[in-house]
């Protein structure tokens, strides 16, 4: 209850004023001359006043409002080491039980750092929480904070926090703990594909520097080398990176007697690998309408160095012109096929027929080049079904198919093969979903026998029309006919010529996206996905280990021609390894190298400032004899006590409270009033009368 008395104008404080005060002054004049009659005229007057200005009594009732206490619970990664999650279950439970005895407190329990996102599960960010949980409470009801984590809080303000009540961090683990990590601190994100690059690691103990330790690299899975490194001190690593695109780098140390974890006994590094330009060597038989159109598509790619040549004069060409007067540059055979011919990532022979440009003993040269890694793509027109041809030379035992002397004069629509839906270099080639297939009509094609390899096109009367195939370690591509450039023309509407040619042509420099048999997989936030690439009608599931070796197995499905997925949900941040058939990949779920796992010793300090700050205090939970937990008691104070001891925390109370009812009762209303007033005004009229 809460009696007060308050003043209700019946007419606004200016015209009160200009009417009451001139009033006023008059019967003060009267008082100060002592005339008769003034006292009465101003009790008369104060019974007109107080008439006027309508005093109420209130009587209000009042429920008082509870403090609100926030207990942040860190349930993020870290705290999963060791007892940490049972003392954190067992502190909890004890602070709401002794909270629950002051009814002056409203408690809010708040679970931070257990998202299933994975950036939310990489920093402890308690301090963001903290600022959620009060962000409807006025300032005057914070009663106060009670943190209970391991100590590992990664949002901790640079300076004091900006939480005006007592802040209090109850620490899980246990002193002294022992722990060895390693981390890179010079990883670079690009590399050159074949080139060393040059990163810088360290790894460092909690029992400080100088000691020896061994630490496995490996590549994409692969261990390449055992390092020799000195804990404390910044090692070199010099690195291979052996494929474009995405390499995985990681650094492993064996688990130490005594250790808290070994989560951290292994650092990843993502490497895009970049190709330097590939080279390529384009010689063209004789001119002719497709010559240009692999000519433009070659210089148009922005990876590709072309050396291209068409031979306009063959040696049999006697026409008299002196020598000194030709203008045509020399064929330098020589340099290209003995001297440089490793330089090459791919030999284009473009409509190229035997006329003795090239000695016999060359073509031996360019068939070891192909059995020792190189690429060769023959783009075939008549010249390949004579006498003349290519296939009679010893670079036949580098081909895929011979010819058998037909040229095929006959319109037709290249068509993919069975094997062709499935192909990288042509599944799903722009226009190939439609019958016939939604380009235009070729209308030669070279005749060969017993193609050898996979037959992904085919032409008129079925007849192949692109051979690929894989002698030793190179590769080797037929393409049995010389019409391309009617679809780069856009006859009939054209064709995907430039899709065609660019995948054969990267197919044959082994580029890793257009292999036939793939394996890939990738983190996206905490899903795993997986894709199998593949030529088979079923690849069968797919096994994945997960960072905390736990063995799971993945159902696979058909998503298209040649594809196959599958995802997996997980709630483990880390390197999986994943293995289909006699492929395997790795993949990293969530972010690399993680806050959350780069320091898991438990620590009073990052908190210790921002806690004192406000008035509180940080502590831990272990007791000295390792069983159960101990905690502080807690002790209601107000805003000018202090809110910690020895063995005690203080949470803030408040004075706010919530209006119920309240009671009004006019004192000048009513008879009451207007008897009052009656009595004042007849006491003064009485008196002047006399």
């Amino acid at each position: 209850m809460n009696w007060s008395i308050s003043l209700e104008p019946l007419i606004s404080w200016p015209l009160f004023g200009l009417v009451f005060v001139p009033l006023a002054l008059l019967a003060l004049a009267g008082l100060w001359f002592r005339q008769r009659g003034s006292a009465l005229r101003f009790l008369a007057l104060l019974a007109l006043g107080a008439a006027l200005l309508n005093p109420v009594f209130l009587d209000e009732e009042r429920e008082a409002l509870k403090s609100v206490v926030a207990i942040i619970v860190d349930r993020s990664p870290s705290q999963d080491i060791g007892d940490r999650t049972k003392q954190t279950d067992e502190a909890l439970a004890g602070l709401q039980q002794r909270l629950g005895r002051f009814k002056q407190f409203d408690v809010r329990v708040v679970e931070a750092g257990k998202s299933e996102a994975a950036d939310e599960r990489t920093e402890t960010k308690l301090f963001s929480a903290l600022e959620s949980t009060f962000r409807d409470v006025p300032p005057s009801r914070v009663g106060g904070a009670i943190m209970i984590t391991d100590g590992e809080v990664h949002d901790v303000p640079a300076g004091a926090p900006d939480f005006h009540a007592p802040l209090h961090a109850l620490i899980t683990g246990h002193e002294h703990e022992k722990d060895r990590r390693i981390q890179f601190e010079n990883a670079p994100r690009f590399a050159l594909v074949g080139k060393p690059l040059d990163m810088t690691y360290r790894v460092i103990s909690t029992e400080g520097g100088g000691s020896p330790v061994d630490v496995r690299v490996s590549v994409n899975g692969e261990q390449v080398s055992v390092e020799h490194a000195v804990t404390g001190q910044p090692m070199k690593l010099q690195i291979t990176i052996p494929n474009a695109g995405r390499n995985i780098i990681q650094l492993a140390i064996d688990h130490e007697p005594g250790e808290l974890t070994d989560i951290n006994n292994r650092a990843i590094a993502l490497v895009d690998g970049i190709r330097e330009n590939l080279r390529v060597l384009l010689v063209s038989g004789e001119p002719h309408a497709g010559e240009r159109t692999w000519r433009n598509l070659l210089k148009s790619d922005a990876s590709v160095d072309l050396v291209h040549f068409t031979i306009l004069r063959p040696p049999e060409k006697q026409d008299g012109t002196p020598i000194n007067e030709l203008s045509l540059i020399a064929f330098p055979t020589r340099e290209l096929f003995v001297e440089k011919i490793k330089d090459f990532d791919l030999i284009i022979f473009d409509r190229y027929q035997h006329r003795d440009v090239l000695p016999i003993l060359y073509y031996d040269y360019i068939s070891e080049y192909v059995e020792k890694g190189g690429a060769l793509l023959i783009a075939a027109g008549p010249e390949y079904a004579g006498t003349s041809s290519i296939a009679r030379t010893p670079l036949m035992s580098s081909l895929p198919a011979m010819p058998s002397g037909e040229v095929v004069e006959k319109a037709f629509y290249p068509r993919l093969t069975d094997l062709g839906q499935r192909h990288p270099v042509t599944r799903g080639l722009d226009g190939s979903a439609t019958e016939p297939p939604h380009w235009s009509r070729w209308f030669r094609t070279i005749g060969v026998k017993n193609p050898e390899g996979e037959v992904v096109m085919k032409g008129a009367d079925d007849r192949p029309l692109l051979v690929l195939d894989r002698k030793g370690e190179g590769r080797v591509g037929m393409l049995l006919s010389d019409q391309g450039w009617l679809w780069a023309r856009g006859f009939e509407g054209g064709g995907p010529h430039v899709q065609l040619y660019r995948r054969i042509a990267h197919w044959l420099m082994k580029e890793p996206e257009l292999e036939e048999e793939r394996l890939t997989a990738d983190g996206r936030g905490m899903m795993l996905e997986i894709r199998r690439q593949t030529m088979s009608d079923d690849p069968g599931p797919a096994r994945v280990i997960t960072p905390s070796g736990k063995a799971l197995t993945v159902k696979l499905d058909k998503a298209e021609p040649g594809i196959f997925t599958g995802s997996l949900q997980t709630s483990e941040i880390g390197l999986y390894q994943v293995a289909n058939g006699d492929l395997t990949a790795l993949a990293q779920v969530g972010p690399i190298n993680a806050p959350e796992f780069a320091d898991v010793v438990s620590t009073e300090d990052k908190l210790r400032a921002p806690t004192e700050a406000t008035g509180g205090s940080v502590r831990r939970l272990g007791s000295l004899t390792g069983d159960g937990v101990v905690l502080p008691s807690i002790v209601p104070v107000r805003s000018s006590g202090a809110a910690s001891g020895d063995d005690w925390i203080g949470l803030r109370t408040t004075d706010d409270s919530a209006l119920k009812a309240v009671s009004r009762v006019p004192l000048f209303g009513g008879f009451l009033g207007l008897g009052l007033l009656l009595l004042a005004m007849g006491s003064m009229w009485y008196r002047e009368g006399r």
